[in-house]
């Protein structure tokens, strides 16, 4: 999945890093609305859940955080500040809800301090910036670690989709193997999405999905969660 040429391994590993759920930015306490959905039967098996994944895959991030990505990748490259608030904010003005904001927010914000205390330059002023946000960091990071723009952008929907695995595995309940079979599908997805996200145009960036959107904004207001968002 990953496109990296064989003589670039430091590269790998630092995407491979940036990729992990172990990297310390809170991604596990978030459903994105996906909690909601099991609460109300939208998601209720591995069919249902692989359908709303792949959806989201295909459509939002594909039309939105990649090409929103790509152009923070190349703003960091250019040393264009003024493009990157641009398109920080830009992004987060896409996220739906309150919680879909603050979860970008949140989870920004953990990846910058994390970065500054990895000596990323360039990470320390978004620590507590309004704007900040996950894929403008994970872009920050994946420039000042060579990661190619392809390459970091397949890591970045993997990262999300693990995520929303491990998510389904424990609201639908999932098993571990119905989980794998999901993963495997996106990572046959992967590659179409992140070549679709890059050829968009900026006047074409931009994507409603209602369900993700209700979901996320009514699970505000849910009486019992596992999830922060």
């Amino acid at each position: 999945m990953i496109d990296i040429a064989q003589d670039n391994d430091s590269a790998l590993l630092r995407l491979m890093q940036l990729v992990s759920p172990a990297l310390p930015v809170g991604a596990y306490a978030y459903s994105q609305g996906m909690e909601y959905a099991v609460h109300t039967a939208w998601l209720r098996d591995e069919e249902t859940v692989s359908k709303w994944i792949l959806g989201l895959l295909q459509q939002p991030l594909a039309r939105v955080d990649v090409p929103v990505l790509a152009r923070l990748y190349r703003a960091w490259m250019s040393d264009d500040d003024e493009a990157v608030l641009y398109w920080s904010a830009y992004l987060r003005a896409c996220r739906e809800s309150r919680e879909l904001q603050e979860e970008d927010s949140q989870m920004g914000r953990a990846l910058a301090r994390l970065l500054r205390d990895l000596n990323i330059a360039g990470a320390e002023p978004w620590i507590n910036h309004p704007s900040s946000g996950f894929a403008l960091m994970f872009s920050l990071a994946a420039v000042r670690w060579r990661v190619p723009l392809k390459a970091a952008a397949q890591g970045y929907l993997w990262s999300w989709a693990e995520n929303q695995v491990a998510a389904a595995i424990k609201l639908v309940p999932l098993g571990q193997t119905a989980g794998q079979r999901i993963l495997s599908r996106v990572s046959e997805a992967i590659p179409a999405a992140v070549s679709r996200g890059l050829a968009v145009h900026d006047e074409q960036i931009g994507f409603v999905a209602q369900r993700l959107a209700m979901g996320s904004a009514l699970h505000e207001h849910q009486y019992s969660r596992l999830f922060r968002s």
